[in-house]
């Protein structure tokens, strides 16, 4: 942040903004789109959604008054370029754009999400994901081709999982050896749903699946993953262990087993009613008795284990910066390392029969659990972010996990073709397959 604020002071005194495009126009699209209004140095110059009218009811809402739909590249450099904010329901108008810098996926929606970011890489943009599902499924063979295109691909600084690589970087940096990385819940069950999320959804404006996917553990799973991805740590268990605390999480120094933590090469974790929340946690150890000497005089303990934590995670306020550190400094916040190293798998939340077509994310009928890759791979367990649209072949029981073998995939799908790319680049992490 030192170092952004400063950045965006001077293209705000250039008079150069930085100009991103946005893809989404829901909950969190419309958090950011508002804060344009405060910040200096960058600005939203064009939205991308399928039904336009909604985007700029959104943007006009939010304190945007230049705003116009286009339906070609030409069209939307030209609103840019006056000042306005253009709004198109192509992708590939908004990915072609001549002046934007940088793209922001902000629909959590896979299969949308994985059209979106193939765009913006095709025309050498520079892409953050505000979308940890589609980024646990296909991250790491995205990656890849946006290295390949030149240019950065990144999750977004502000959820919980930009925050945790905030503070393995920090913990690194000062020459500490990171072990945990944490996630801070208040709630976990399973079996939530649509229906049982209803009313807290329209409390706060979101729609019901999107809830239910914290609920039940699914969202966890997928930022989770991704930090994994881009760490190289893993699982203790399938589902990790998600302890039940009710103090704070630096009184869980001492609930792992370090020998196994170490052996794994670290663990990604998460738990559920500690506080700080919805903070993120960082569990590490000191290299020699005089860097533990230190750290006990800093107030951290007596080790072996320290803990490091950020009590909030700040969506929207955060994402902007994101944009900037990409644009500014090339810097992705949180992106694959390599191939996948933990996958998000498929589990049935409620008895179904074969025939049965398994919705979506947050739905009524599956819910995900992270599980180490060379597991999922081998017993042929089906990604959660490949789940929605799939035919069950046979019934399946309640908890039961879902193999390839037991769906007819559905046809025409960018992600599951990705997902099958990824398999054959990172072949040695490859068992039984689609």
């Amino acid at each position: 942040m030192i170092l952004v604020d400063t950045a965006l002071a001077q293209r705000a005194a250039d008079n150069n903004p930085v100009l991103f495009g946005m893809f989404g126009a829901g909950f969190m699209a419309a958090g950011i789109a508002n804060q344009m209004q405060y910040m200096t140095g960058i600005r939203l110059a064009a939205v991308c959604n399928r039904t336009p009218a909604n985007a700029v009811a959104m943007l006009t809402k939010h304190g945007l008054s230049d705003v116009e739909e286009v339906s070609s590249t030409e069209q939307l450099d030209a609103v840019i370029r006056r000042g306005g904010c253009a709004v198109t329901a192509d992708p590939h108008v908004m990915a072609a754009s001549a002046v934007i810098e940088c793209l922001v996926e902000a629909t959590g929606h896979v299969e949308y999400g994985a059209q979106a970011t193939m765009a913006a890489i095709d025309n050498a943009k520079h892409m953050v994901l505000m979308n940890a599902e589609l980024d646990g499924t296909v991250g790491p063979i995205l990656k890849v081709k946006a290295d390949a295109a030149g240019v950065v691909l990144t999750g977004c600084d502000g959820d919980q999982p930009g925050v945790e690589i905030n503070l393995v970087r920090f913990v690194k940096t000062m020459g500490l050896v990171p072990r945990v990385c944490g996630n801070i819940k208040g709630l976990q069950d399973r079996y939530r749903n649509p229906t049982t999320q209803a009313s807290f959804a329209k409390q706060w404006g979101q729609t019901a699946n999107m809830v239910t996917s914290f609920a039940d553990g699914t969202k966890i799973s997928f930022e989770q993953a991704i930090v994994a991805n881009a760490t190289g740590m893993r699982v203790a268990q399938r589902g990790m262990i998600g302890i039940e605390h009710r103090g704070h999480v630096d009184e869980l120094v001492g609930s792992y087993d370090m020998d196994q933590v170490r052996e794994l090469g670290g663990i990604v974790e998460y738990v559920v009613g500690s506080v700080p929340s919805p903070g993120v946690f960082v569990f590490a150890e000191a290299q020699d008795a005089t860097q533990a000497h230190y750290l006990n005089y800093g107030k951290l303990g007596a080790g072996p284990v320290y803990s490091f934590y950020t009590p909030y995670h700040l969506t929207i306020f955060e994402v902007p910066l994101t944009v900037a550190r990409v644009v500014l400094f090339g810097d992705a916040a949180i992106a694959p390392i390599a191939g996948p190293v933990v996958d998000v798998v498929t589990a049935a939340k409620v008895d179904s029969s074969a025939g049965t077509v398994l919705d979506g994310l947050g739905e009524y009928l599956t819910y995900g659990m992270c599980e180490n890759v060379d597991t999922s791979r081998s017993q042929d367990l089906l990604p959660m972010g490949l789940a929605e649209g799939c035919r069950l072949l046979r019934d399946v029981k309640k908890d039961d996990f879902i193999r390839f073998s037991d769906v007819e995939l559905p046809a025409d799908s960018l992600t599951i073709d990705l997902w099958r790319e990824q398999q054959a680049y990172f072949a040695d992490l490859a068992a039984p397959s689609a």
